[in-house]
């Protein structure tokens, strides 16, 4: 099977993207392989020797491998989310060419603490904690005491504990505290850092209070008539914690993209994420599920503001490295450097999140994210420069 959109097969067989950049890179290659060689012989020529680190750092100065550090540059930037230039969270890397394994780590932006907690080794399953079977209450209340250990380290009452709480609502105008907590006993506090309270929702009674801790978001999800947590004083449900703000959607190691088949399995997967429409049926504990991206998450500010937080992770695509070719785009009948088939096709996927095509945003500031795996030395680095500037 031959891959052949037509724009991108179009654009490698006629434009500067083919010309200029396709027989570069088997040169660079080349390159890699003759360093390669040299160092090989050094060490075979040294075998059985003590290493002199000093003499193997002017060896390599002096083919090459070592470059001499250049003058000082500033680059800047535009249009970055702040999951990039600002946040500091997990990053997840997953391969695209799975799309329920895709669409997990793209919804992976958020995750229940609760869940986390009781299906871990976190907490211990002595004194009759133990995880297997159905729901134990036992181990249940452990988790909830933990999670609300987590609320008081990240966003601490003025007064008493998380624990105390019988009941979170929005205080009464003139009060001074936008939330407002009510303590077993019939005191009240608020926020130790009222400015950590920045959405809820719910008219007629709280049902999810959204919290800020070092730009990563907490939510306390409530109601009174879960079946499991009923017997929360609060009514808490659940926390959400904001988890995987980026994800690699991956081309590279994680998978094995033999021929253009698996090419087109990939492109297809990617574009679904871009647009909002991959899906994935299975079957779990006997019942039939289907997997989707999830929607953003709509809150209403402190000042009666409406507001929404990504429901999904920011998604970054990892290309393949220079090194490998594929037949899936043979252009005069020779196979082309995969990296560059994928550099194209990430951009052109990227553009129904830029044209806003579909039904979900990945990025909020017009962006696509390429992660470029296995450069060696500054001309590699310069070469991938000119690809992605001749693919903009």
């Amino acid at each position: 099977m031959t891959l052949r959109p037509a724009p991108a097969l179009s654009l490698m067989r006629s434009g500067l993207l083919w010309k200029i950049c396709c027989p570069r890179c088997p040169a660079l290659l080349k390159e890699r392989d003759a360093l390669q060689s040299k160092i090989d012989a050094w060490h075979l020529a040294r075998k059985g020797q003590d290493h002199d680190a000093m003499a193997y750092k002017e060896f390599l100065t002096e083919i090459g491998y070592l470059r001499a550090e250049g003058g000082d540059f500033a680059i800047s930037t535009a249009n970055v989310d702040p999951e990039i230039a600002t946040m500091a969270g997990p990053q997840l890397v997953v391969p695209t060419t799975i799309a329920r394994y895709a669409l997990n780590a793209a919804n992976a932006r958020w995750g229940s603490l609760y869940d986390a907690l009781y299906g871990t080794d976190v907490i211990s399953e002595d004194g009759g904690k133990e995880r297997s079977g159905g729901y134990n209450p036992v181990r249940g209340a452990a988790v909830i005491d933990y999670a609300k250990e987590i609320l008081d380290l990240a966003a601490p009452l003025a007064n008493g504990s998380h624990k105390d709480a019988t009941s979170y609502s929005m205080g009464a105008p003139g009060s001074g505290e936008v939330l407002a907590i009510t303590l077993a006993g019939g005191g009240e506090t608020g926020l130790a850092d009222p400015s950590q309270f920045v959405g809820y929702r719910g008219d007629g009674g709280l049902t999810a209070v959204l919290l800020r801790h070092n730009g990563l978001h907490l939510e306390i999800q409530i109601d009174r008539n879960d079946m499991i947590e009923k017997d929360d004083p609060a009514g808490v449900k659940g926390v959400s914690m904001e988890a995987a703000v980026t994800t690699i959607q991956d081309l590279e190691d994680s998978i094995s993209a033999v021929d253009a088949e698996d090419k087109v399995l990939a492109y297809g997967n990617l574009v679904g994420l871009m647009k909002g429409t991959l899906s994935d049926s299975f079957e779990k504990g006997g019942s039939q599920m289907t997997r989707t991206l999830e929607p953003d998450r709509d809150y209403t500010g402190p000042d009666g503001s409406a507001f929404s937080l990504p429901g999904r992770s920011l998604l970054l695509i990892r290309n393949v490295g220079h090194h490998m070719e594929t037949d899936a785009v043979m252009v005069k009948g020779a196979e082309i450097p995969e990296g560059i088939l994928d550099a194209l096709m990430t951009g052109l996927i990227g553009l129904h999140d830029i044209k806003q095509t579909g039904s979900v945003r990945n990025s909020r500031t017009g962006s696509i994210y390429v992660v470029k795996p296995k450069m060696h030395g500054p001309d590699e680095v310069a070469f991938t420069a000119k690809i992605f500037g001749m693919v903009e």
